[in-house]
């Protein structure tokens, strides 16, 4: 090896290193939330349409809002999971005080005959591109 491969290989390891602990802190800075929602049955269709276009536009407009993933129960619709990631708490609160999140809120208020808010911390965490 050259010196200038010597030399491409250490800053590379050096950037490694570097960048290592931020990631780490980056993910734990991370707020994590899983909403439990019951609905209203005969509110279902209008509920799944109010909570898909929220997701949509928060995704859209706020840089601070990584993931969010609605997702039903096969064997009772009406249980709906809401699988929250912010960058940080500081984001999630800014995501609560949105003009567009205020509107789904009040628009599904009589949809939602329960709603459970659990804190959590990541342990695995993967996606695979389609």
């Amino acid at each position: 090896m050259d010196t200038k491969q010597l030399l491409m290989i250490g800053v590379s390891m050096l950037a490694s290193a570097a960048a290592g602990p931020a990631l780490g802190q980056e993910k734990q800075e991370q707020y994590i939330q899983v909403a439990e929602i019951e609905i209203d049955p005969s509110q279902l269709d209008a509920y799944r349409t109010a909570v898909k276009e929220h997701i949509e536009m928060a995704i859209r407009v706020e840089p601070g809002v990584l993931t969010l993933y609605a997702v039903s129960d096969k064997d009772d619709p009406t249980k709906v999971k809401v699988f929250e990631f912010y960058r940080d708490g500081e984001a999630y609160r800014r995501h609560l005080e949105s003009g567009h999140f205020k509107r789904y809120k009040a628009a599904t208020q009589s949809m939602v005959r329960s709603l459970k808010l659990i804190r959590t911390d990541a342990i695995a965490l993967g996606t695979k591109a389609r």
